[in-house]
C-alpha cells in the first residue's frame, strides 16, 4: 500500500476515503437488489477484517463464519501459507500467460490434484466452478458423440448457459431459454436413468454427490449403479465436486464415500482458490482428453484466457499443501461428526426442528410443521406468505444476536446449510450449538422479537408478489 504519488494509485487511501460508501456504490452501479435485500434482513454489516473462521467489525466484535463464502474459504480466510505463496509468485515476475510456452506451476498443480484422484489422468484449468462444469459438458459431448446430458432435480451446477441447462432449479432458469436440450431425473432414481439411457443419445449424467440445495446426499449405492448403467450405454459419469470436493465432506472428494465409484470427469473449484484467485479445474480420463485434443489443429479447441495463470496455480498448490500438512480432511470429518451429532440431539427437543443431515462439514438443518396449535398457526402464516421464511427467521438472529453468519440453503426451502471453513474445531461447534439452542428456545416460546421479525418478512413477501 505504498503511496504512488499525487497522481498514483493508493489502495489504502482509496478505501479510507470511499469505503463507507460501499452499500451506496453497489445500489448505484451493481446489482441494486443486493443492498436492498441486505438492508431488509439486517445483514448490512460492515466487516473490517477477517482471519480463519472469523470476521471483525469496526468495534472489534468477532463474527463466526459458518458460510465460508459459499465454500470458497475451505482453509479459512487469509491463511499465511497461501498469502506467502502469492507474494512469492508476484515477486518472481514470471513470464506468465505467454500462451506459447509451458510454465511449471500448472503441471505441478495438476500432478498434486491427480495424486488425490488416482483413476484420473489429466486436468484442464479454468477460472470458476461453472467453467469447470462447462468444460465437462463439452468434453462429454465430444468424447461420446452424443448430444444430451442428464442432471438431477434441484441440482446446482452454475449459471452460465451450458451449466444453467443442467441446473435443476427453475428459479434460476426462468427467462433464459432456450437452453441446451438436457433432461432432469430425480436424484437416486435408477429407473428414470435407465429410461433416458435407452434413447441412446445420452452423453453423461452430471451429479453432485451431495446437493448444495437442501443438502441431500445421493442414496447409498446410487452413484456406483448409475456409473455401471452409464458405461453400459457408452455414457459418462460427471461428478460436480465444486462445493463438496477438497475435504468438505470428510474425504477429499464426496464420491469417495462410496466404494467403486470412479467418475470419468470431476469438477472442482471454490476451495482450491484459497479465497484469493478464482480457479476451476476439470479432471478427466486420458482417453477423453485425447479425443478432444486429437490433433495439433485442435490444440486450442477448448481454452481459457486466464486459465492456468501463475497466481491461481500458486494459490492452489499452497492450498493442497496446507490441507496435507494440517490434516484438514480429517478435521472436517471429526468436527463435522461432532457438530452433526450435537445438533441431531436437539431434534426431539424442538418440534420445529425436523432433521439434521449431511456429511463432514456440509450440514443441513431442516425445519418442519410443529404439532402444537399455537406454533402451527404461526408456521402456517409463514408458509402461506412464502416457504422458507422460518429458516430466514433463524438465520437473522444467529447473526444479529449471536454474531454467526449462516445461509438458507435455497429458495423456498426451510433448510439452513452449514459449510464453515474446514479449520473450525470444538470451540466453534460449542459456540454454534449454544447460539442455535438459544434461537430455538426463542422460536418455541411463541412470542418476542423473532416472531415480530417473522411478521415483517411476511409483509415483505406479500408486497413482492
Amino acid at each position: 500500500m505504498t503511496d504512488g504519488g499525487p497522481g498514483g494509485f493508493d489502495l489504502g487511501r482509496l478505501l479510507a476515503e470511499r469505503g463507507a460508501e460501499r452499500y451506496e456504490l453497489h445500489a448505484r452501479h451493481l446489482n441494486h437488489q443486493l443492498p436492498r435485500m441486505l438492508h431488509t434482513i439486517g445483514f448490512d454489516k460492515v466487516y473490517e477484517r477477517a482471519e480463519g473462521a472469523y470476521f471483525w467489525d469496526a468495534e472489534g466484535n468477532d463474527y463466526l463464519d459458518m458460510l465460508a463464502g459459499f465454500g470458497v474459504m475451505g482453509i479459512g480466510r487469509h491463511h499465511p501459507v497461501v498469502r506467502k505463496a502469492l507474494h512469492d509468485v508476484l515477486d518472481a515476475q514470471l513470464a506468465d500467460l505467454t500462451r506459447f510456452d509451458c510454465q511449471p506451476l500448472p503441471g505441478l498443480l495438476a500432478e498434486k490434484l491427480l495424486n488425490h484422484s488416482p483413476h484420473l489422468d489429466r486436468v484442464f484449468f479454468g477460472n470458476s466452478g461453472t467453467e469447470a462444469v462447462e468444460t465437462a459438458l463439452k468434453f462429454a459431448r465430444y468424447a461420446t458423440g452424443k448430444p444430451r446430458v442428464l442432471y438431477c432435480d434441484h441440482a446446482f451446477h452454475g449459471l452460465t448457459t451450458g451449466s444453467l441447462s443442467v441446473n435443476g432449479e427453475s428459479g434460476f432458469r426462468d427467462g433464459f431459454a432456450p437452453l441446451l436440450p438436457d433432461t432432469a431425473v430425480p436424484l437416486g432414481d435408477l429407473d428414470a436413468l435407465r429410461r433416458e439411457l435407452k434413447r441412446g443419445d445420452v452423453a453423461a449424467l452430471v451429479v453432485e454427490p451431495i446437493q448444495g440445495k437442501g443438502v441431500h446426499a445421493a442414496p447409498p449405492g446410487y452413484l456406483r449403479e448409475a456409473q455401471e448403467l452409464l458405461h453400459r450405454h457408452k455414457a459418462l459419469l460427471i461428478a460436480d465436486e465444486v462445493q463438496t470436493g477438497l475435504g468438505r465432506t470428510g474425504d477429499f472428494y464426496a464420491y469417495q464415500h462410496e466404494e467403486g465409484v470412479e467418475p470419468d470427469l470431476v469438477c472442482v473449484a471454490k476451495a482450491l482458490s484459497g479465497g484469493y484467485v478464482p480457479v476451476g479445474a476439470t479432471l478427466g480420463k486420458d482417453w477423453i482428453f485425447r479425443k478432444v485434443y486429437s490433433s495439433m489443429d485442435r490444440v486450442l479447441v477448448h481454452s481459457a484466457s486466464f486459465g492456468s495463470n501463475a497466481q491461481a496455480m500458486a494459490a492452489g498448490l499452497a492450498v493442497l499443501t496446507v490441507m496435507e500438512d494440517e490434516e484438514t480432511v480429517a478435521n472436517a470429518r471429526r468436527t463435522g461428526d461432532l457438530l452433526r451429532e450435537r445438533l441431531a440431539a436437539l431434534v426431539d427437543r424442538y418440534e420445529l426442528l425436523h432433521e439434521v443431515r449431511g456429511r463432514g462439514l456440509m450440514i443441513g438443518i431442516e425445519f418442519g410443521r410443529p404439532s402444537s396449535l399455537k406454533l402451527r398457526s404461526r408456521w402456517t402464516m409463514l408458509q402461506a406468505a412464502r416457504k422458507g421464511l422460518f429458516a430466514q427467521m433463524v438465520v437473522v438472529p444467529l447473526l444479529q444476536k449471536h454474531r454467526i453468519l449462516t445461509q438458507v440453503s435455497g429458495d423456498h426451502l426451510e433448510v439452513i446449510k452449514l459449510i464453515p471453513p474446514l479449520v473450525i474445531g470444538d470451540a466453534e461447534v460449542e459456540r454454534f450449538v449454544t447460539a442455535f439452542t438459544s434461537v430455538m428456545d426463542d422460536a418455541h416460546s411463541g412470542g418476542g422479537l423473532m416472531w415480530d421479525f417473522g411478521r415483517t418478512l411476511v409483509k415483505q413477501a406479500v408486497a413482492n408478489r
